[in-house]
């Protein structure tokens, strides 16, 4: 969901705008038009970078150094390809993806939600590079949240419109010294205990939440979206941002979870300007010892491990009851290829080496913090188990035991989150909005905006 400027000191960004782009373009390699839901043919072979000089154009997101890392190594190995990289804020990358995607096509592109940019034609469809690497022999939850329909709807089926550098997921993460100060040694295990927790930091001066929720990323999104995992099932809420037919918001679990969200904020667990805080402020707030809890991702997790060695801890959302299933906000960071880029053959030779190659991968969880995509046999790099890091490639197998991964609500449509997440959300701070209406609000500007596709 959409991340982020921050300080040099704060590591990899925010990822809020998780999701997936397609578009009817060019096979592999030709100028002749795709199909848009059954894809291309199989190539008879993978393509490759050659041998001769290539440069690389990239279109990358500001302060998240994972992919910037990836294109050295890659360069380092492959000597003939370099790479001329553009970085922008994600918030601009959103606005600016259309314009950039028809005017001055990208090799390679770091993508927002992607639902109207299939509609649009602006990306490369994948299916023939999926065969010819062996992506659909993958795990199938690594690609599912990048696959669309005939016309951009619904996600989750249809032709592979962009590949993930990593499934990213998001949970708690704590100062495990102001921890020690309350009396917590271990995390919550259910969101009564986690209650408890946020009270008695409260009582001791500590900030119990240090989130994000100004301009416009509504960061708030993050433990809203954690409180609905606790609340109710994830299907419907995957339903919802993958544009199934007659999906809703506004169900009575995820009404509980906005309810216990504007309790939190009524009894003073944010901070008092929190709708005045950005996400590198937030970060660095944290790693400062400000705040006791802090809703974020695995992407943070090299960097905590640099920043807070040993003093943070990690854990996926508590359920409401005891023993109940697990779940999480857990999506591909995702990169796609221009419709009409120029190097598209090498563009698509990278993505499959940032998921096969042992380097990059060892690159993907030093810096990245996230599993990386690829095989389910594929080699995965030693983690010291006293890191958070390890805690956070933990819970990711925890996820995918209980089935608990879900796309971000932030991607349900390219504007939701900036034009009716973020300041309902806003508006909820400021005693301006009710979880009733908040609900009914993000619902009717979802259905408006699929009308207007």
């Amino acid at each position: 969901m959409a991340r982020r400027v921050r300080p040099g000191r704060s590591g990899a960004a925010l990822m809020i705008a998780l999701g997936t782009l397609a578009a009817a373009c060019a096979a592999p390699g030709s100028n002749s038009p795709q199909p848009q839901a059954t894809g291309a043919s199989p190539m008879s072979a993978a393509p490759a970078c050659g041998s001769a000089p290539i440069t690389m154009n990239g279109y990358f997101e500001t302060g998240f150094p994972l992919p910037k890392a990836l294109t050295a190594e890659f360069t380092k190995q492959h000597p003939n390809v370099t790479w001329n990289i553009r970085e922008d804020q994600f918030a601009v990358i959103t606005q600016n993806a259309p314009r950039v995607l028809a005017d001055n096509p990208p090799d390679l592109m770091r993508l927002p939600q992607v639902s109207e940019l299939v509609k649009d034609n602006l990306l490369k469809n994948l299916d023939s590079y999926a065969a010819a690497f062996g992506w659909d022999k993958w795990p199938a939850s690594q690609l599912e949240q990048l696959r669309l329909g005939q016309g951009g709807r619904p996600r989750g089926e249809g032709s592979l419109y962009a590949l993930g550098l990593n499934m990213s997921m998001t949970g708690l993460f704590y100062n495990t010294k102001l921890a020690a100060q309350i009396g917590m040694s271990t995390p919550p295990a259910t969101l009564a205990e986690l209650d408890q927790a946020l009270e008695k930091a409260k009582k001791a001066g500590i900030t119990p939440i240090l989130q994000f929720n100004g301009g416009a990323t509504g960061g708030l999104a993050f433990p809203l979206q954690n409180l609905m995992a606790s609340y109710g099932p994830t299907a419907p809420i995957n339903d919802w941002i993958f544009q199934k037919p007659g999906a809703t918001i506004d169900t009575p679990s995820n009404l509980q979870a906005v309810q216990h969200l504007e309790k939190w904020i009524k009894a003073g667990y944010f901070q008092k300007d929190v709708n005045a805080v950005d996400y590198a402020t937030m970060m660095s707030r944290f790693i400062d010892g400000q705040g006791l809890f802090m809703f974020n991702g695995d992407w943070e997790s090299g960097n905590l491990d640099k920043q807070m060695a040993g003093d943070v801890g990690f854990s996926l959302m508590p359920p409401a009851q005891q023993g109940g299933k697990v779940a999480a906000m857990s999506a591909p960071l995702t990169f796609g290829i221009a419709a009409n880029a120029k190097n598209a053959d090498c563009a698509a030779f990278f993505l499959d080496w940032v998921a096969t190659d042992k380097r990059a991968r060892e690159i993907g969880v030093e810096i990245g913090g996230s599993r990386p995509v690829g095989p389910a046999d594929a080699y995965m790099p030693d983690v010291s188990s006293d890191t958070v890091t390890a805690s956070t490639l933990a819970a990711g197998a925890d996820i995918a035991k209980d089935d608990g991964a879900m796309d971000f609500i932030a991607n349900a449509t390219g504007a939701i989150y900036a034009k009716s997440w973020t300041p309902n959300l806003q508006k909820l701070v400021a005693g301006q909005q009710t979880p009733e209406g908040l609900l009914k609000a993000v619902q009717s500007d979802y259905a408006g905006q699929l009308e207007g596709n």
